[in-house]
């Protein structure tokens, strides 16, 4: 089992906080899940919407907003990090709502370092995505 395997079992069993790699529980990894799958279908309908009603190409622009709420949303479901709250210096493994302020500088360094690669890769995803939607015929 590589040390990835190993820290996410123990952070999914313990709700342990790892610096950098997992700052979010169960409750609030299952409100990340259920925003990425609302923002993809948000975006499917928008799409579909543009394209039956012929609008002009350049309305096209207004599905990369919701794009890259889907690129984050799916990437915090994914590694069990939350973006907003890595910038914060916070993290929750109880109930929605309740966090802990990280107090060590390196620590919150690392989670910062991690939420922003994170947003970048999330306005990359949604900026060729868009560009792409602006393309099809």
């Amino acid at each position: 089992m590589s040390t990835n395997e190993l820290m996410n079992n123990l952070q999914e069993d313990e709700g342990i906080y790892i610096p950098g790699v997992c700052n979010i529980g169960k409750q609030e990894i299952k409100r990340r899940r259920n925003g990425a799958i609302f923002g993809t279908i948000l975006t499917a309908v928008i799409m579909a919407i543009l394209l039956l009603a012929h609008a002009d190409k350049l309305w096209r622009f207004l599905v990369f907003l919701p794009l890259v709420s889907v690129g984050i949303g799916f990437q915090q479901w994914y590694y069990k990090f939350c973006a907003g709250f890595g910038m914060k210096g916070v993290f929750n493994f109880k109930q929605l709502g309740e966090s802990i302020t990280v107090d060590q500088a390196e620590m919150l360094k690392a989670d910062r370092s991690k939420a922003i690669k994170m947003i970048v890769i999330s306005i990359l995803f949604g900026l060729v995505l868009t560009i792409a939607f602006y393309l099809i015929s």
